[in-house]
């Protein structure tokens, strides 16, 4: 039977395993050394987390700066297209939808058109054309229209007005962003800046055809890798 001694000597070394102390250790000396290692932790500042690559990349995009100097028309973006798909708008008696393809990888672009007066659905589908591809999206009669057609008009004999699509040569692909004879490359500025700065209205009294059916801004040709665009017949009429 174990004495009072053994007894104690049990209990020490069972206090000492739980205090984490070596046998014998100076109980006052481990918890001076307890206490430095608590203050050194208490005054070792916390640091930031570190963004993450994709949080630096983030931060360090940069919005596009405007190239103020740039004709008007350079600030637009036109694309060669081809229209996919047409139906009758179900509530307004001018609107065509149409899905054009403009060469995007997402989908064909939904564009609202009052061409009803001037084009059967048949005439419509498969046209190949020039979409104003950098406008605000807008909703025309409950259908969101992202872009515009262009199409060229003049006056018929009677007083009415004829409506020709404004045409990429034969060839072109589509998608081909269409540049100006004698200008530099375009920079297109995003839709909200060209609504904001009113760009295609500013661009509107100087898109013309020529004499001979080319599409022209102040002179200068729409112009493709195989050549200028045209319409069929109108000759000096404006482009809208």
């Amino acid at each position: 039977m174990a004495n009072a001694l053994d007894l104690i000597d049990a209990a020490i070394a069972d206090l000492e395993a739980k205090l984490h102390l070596s046998p014998g250790e100076n109980l006052e000396m481990n918890k001076s050394t307890a206490k430095q290692q608590t203050t050194k932790k208490k005054k070792k500042k916390k640091q930031p987390n570190k963004p993450s690559p994709q949080q630096q990349r983030s931060d360090n995009k940069k919005a596009p700066q405007q190239n103020t100097n740039l004709p008007d028309i350079c600030k637009l973006e036109f694309k060669v297209g081809v229209i996919t798909r047409v139906w009758v708008h179900p509530d307004a008696d001018k609107l065509y939808c149409e899905e054009i393809d403009v060469g995007e990888e997402e989908s064909p672009r939904q564009i609202a058109s009052g061409l009803r007066p001037h084009f059967t659905e048949e005439q419509m589908l498969g046209q190949r054309l020039l979409v104003v591809s950098n406008l605000k999206a807008k909703n025309l009669v409950g259908f969101k229209s992202h872009g515009m057609v262009l199409c060229a008009a003049g006056p018929l004999e009677n007083g009415e007005e004829r409506v020709e699509f404004v045409e990429p040569p034969e060839g072109v692909p589509v998608g081909e962003i269409i540049t100006f004879d004698g200008l530099p490359p375009p920079e297109p500025w995003s839709g909200a800046q060209v609504e904001k700065k009113k760009i295609f209205q500013a661009c509107m009294p100087k898109m013309k055809t020529t004499k001979d059916c080319v599409a022209t801004w102040d002179g200068h040709e729409f112009m493709t890798t195989l050549g200028p665009c045209k319409t069929r017949t109108i000759a000096g009429g404006v482009l809208r």
